[in-house]
């Protein structure tokens, strides 16, 4: 069943407290290297701001960076947050970076800032921006399109690009725009697990096929903690364990070692909480991880998978994506 489902990667370049950015970016790099020597369809990168331990503000300087130094991979973002970008340099930095890198470029979009409402102010002072995400979401399709002779401004470089456009979101509000504009979207499972059913439901129910796509697309992007038994699987995902918890107490997210134990750490809402967020992890050695996709796919007929893959150890995250690997085959 998995065979013909492609595996994707979504990456927030986690950062170890002591380790420096260059470090960081470098081993994200490594990373994106074995992905695409391995197979992996694609290689996206999310938009984070004001987060000490998540080294992906400058996304588009990311994804051109981690195109130069792949071969086949497609590299995108998952996502850029549009009310943070004025549509026109969104379309001129993408349309730039396929220009460079044909046919391997994706751009995801999504309407959440990326950050507090302090940093949101920083990155724009219109807050009323999300509200205009369809009309935006329009302006960037027109500005990658061809020219159509009549608007006023034109992306040079962007224009009939035609970059990929996803919708991503935790919510209907995505679902539902993505069906009737006929893109593909992309589910947040990895971080807002609650709404997966309905929202996939939704939008494959007023899917209205476009000259993007004849038929809905779904891809589901889920954490992943693959060891190759189910017990190390259980002790590495405490590192993710680890990094939510500071995430709802509003503590910097630096990437923190596996512990033998949460006991202790977290008060049993604090437990609930973490366990809610995380509720769609695969955690698991090779049966367990491709049993618990297999009953995904099963039950909400997804077309594509996005994984994030938040391990301490390097040697150990590389090791995690060559089991995807051995399932897949």
């Amino acid at each position: 069943m998995l065979t013909n489902i492609p595996f994707s990667l979504l990456e927030l370049a986690p950062m170890p407290q002591g380790e420096t950015v260059s470090d960081t970016l470098h081993k994200t790099t490594k990373y994106a290297q074995r992905a695409d020597e391995l197979g992996f369809n694609r290689f996206w990168l999310a938009e984070h701001h004001n987060m000490p331990g998540i080294i992906c503000a400058a996304t588009s300087i990311l994804v051109g960076h981690i195109a130069g130094n792949t071969k086949n991979i497609r590299v995108g973002s998952g996502g850029i947050m549009l009310p943070n970008h004025s549509p026109l340099v969104v379309a001129e930095q993408f349309g730039t970076l396929e220009s460079l890198y044909p046919g391997r470029i994706d751009l995801g979009l999504g309407r959440a800032p990326g950050s507090d409402q302090v940093t949101s102010r920083a990155l724009n002072s219109d807050m009323s921006r999300a509200e205009r995400f369809p009309q935006e979401v329009s302006e960037l399709q027109t500005l990658l399109g061809p020219y159509n002779g009549t608007h006023p401004i034109r992306a040079i470089p962007g224009e009939n690009t035609n970059v990929p456009i996803w919708l991503l979101g935790s919510s209907l509000f995505s679902a539902q725009l993505a069906a009737q504009k006929g893109l593909p979207y992309v589910f947040a499972g990895h971080f807002a697990p609650r709404f997966v059913h309905d929202a996939i439901a939704l939008y494959k129910r007023e899917f209205k096929a476009s000259n993007v796509l004849d038929k809905p697309y779904v891809m589901l992007a889920l954490p992943l903690v693959a060891a190759d038994t189910d017990e190390e699987a259980k002790y590495l995902s405490t590192t993710s364990k680890q990094r939510v918890l500071a995430l709802i107490r509003g503590e910097e997210l630096w990437l923190k070692p596996p512990i033998d134990t949460m006991d202790g750490l977290w008060s049993e809402q604090e437990r609930a909480h973490v366990e809610n967020f995380l509720s769609l992890s695969v955690i698991g050695g090779h049966v367990s991880i491709k049993h618990k996709l297999e009953m995904i796919v099963k039950q909400l007929g997804v077309d594509e998978f996005v994984f994030t893959n938040d391990l301490y150890d390097g040697e150990k995250r590389h090791r995690a994506l060559e089991i995807l690997m051995e399932i897949k085959r």
